[in-house]
């Protein structure tokens, strides 16, 4: 180290005599040039520097050799039912079974009493049954049809009194919808020695000024359906000047305007019972 250092400062010195020389001689301009020394002894390794920065990423390598299979998975949880399959085709019939032991001798059946019990069962049926037929038609005075009761009330009342009374009975004031029920209703009347009844039918009032249409009394339209007589107009709308708001049933079949407050007698309707599809008259 100290061989080198001295060698370092004669080459310092040289120079410095070399530069003095050239500007103290002559103004003349200094030919003289500088020549490299000799090559030095190789120096000290230095300290490991910093890392650098990361470079780009260089392009993916050939793809490795294939490892080994690895071991088999736990069971997973079970998953939802799937839809039910379509139904097999029916199996071949199986093998008879053996024969099963032989029934206690029966008692013998007195066959004719138990038929004469059943005619006379049958006999007073039949006997209840007009029994019933007579109570609703001649005591009662009942008409009906296929789904429905009538009766004619003998009381006289105004058109709203009529249609609460039919109401506490169960019913409604008669609707004469169908051409056949008109006329029974129409018979009724006759061979009651009246002329003339309340039925469920109504003005519908709107707005002042404007026309009503009829209904019935469950408030479904007269559904083209409306035998008026000769005295009152041929369709079924009513100007709401007039009081003659309700329906009156004549005797010959044919309907006629009537104001409310009248009082007369009426015909009242009921649904028959149904009974698990059957009919209960």
């Amino acid at each position: 180290m100290a061989k080198r250092g001295n060698t370092r400062l004669l080459l310092v010195i040289c120079v410095c005599v070399a530069a003095f020389s050239c500007v103290s001689a002559s103004p003349e301009v200094c030919n003289n040039s500088l020549l490299p020394g000799a090559k030095g002894d190789q120096g000290e390794v230095g300290e490991e520097g910093g890392q650098g920065t990361l470079g780009k990423n260089g392009r993916p390598g050939l793809p490795g050799v294939p490892g080994e299979k690895g071991l088999r998975g736990e069971v997973g949880h079970t998953g939802k039912m799937g839809h039910i399959g379509d139904k097999g085709d029916r199996g071949d019939t199986g093998v008879d079974g053996p024969s099963g032991l032989k029934g206690k001798p029966g008692t013998t059946c007195d066959c004719g009493r138990y038929r004469k019990v059943v005619g006379q069962l049958d006999s007073n049926t039949g006997k209840l049954r007009k029994a019933v037929q007579f109570l609703k038609n001649v005591i009662l005075g009942l008409k009906e049809t296929e789904d429905r009761y009538y009766l004619l009330v003998k009381e006289p009342k105004t058109f709203r009194e009529a249609s609460m009374n039919c109401k506490l009975r169960g019913g409604s004031l008669a609707m004469p919808k169908t051409t056949s029920t008109n006329r029974l209703m129409a018979d009724y009347v006759s061979r009651a020695g009246l002329t003339r009844v309340y039925v469920g039918v109504q003005a519908q009032r709107k707005d002042t000024g404007q026309t009503s249409n009829y209904v019935y009394a469950d408030s479904s339209p007269l559904q083209g359906f409306a035998p008026w007589s000769q005295d009152d107009e041929l369709n079924s709308t009513l100007s709401s000047a007039t009081n003659s708001s309700c329906m009156e049933l004549l005797s010959t079949g044919t309907w006629g305007r009537v104001e409310c407050e009248a009082t007369m007698f009426f015909i009242c309707e009921f649904p028959k019972s149904r009974r698990r599809g059957g009919r209960t008259g």
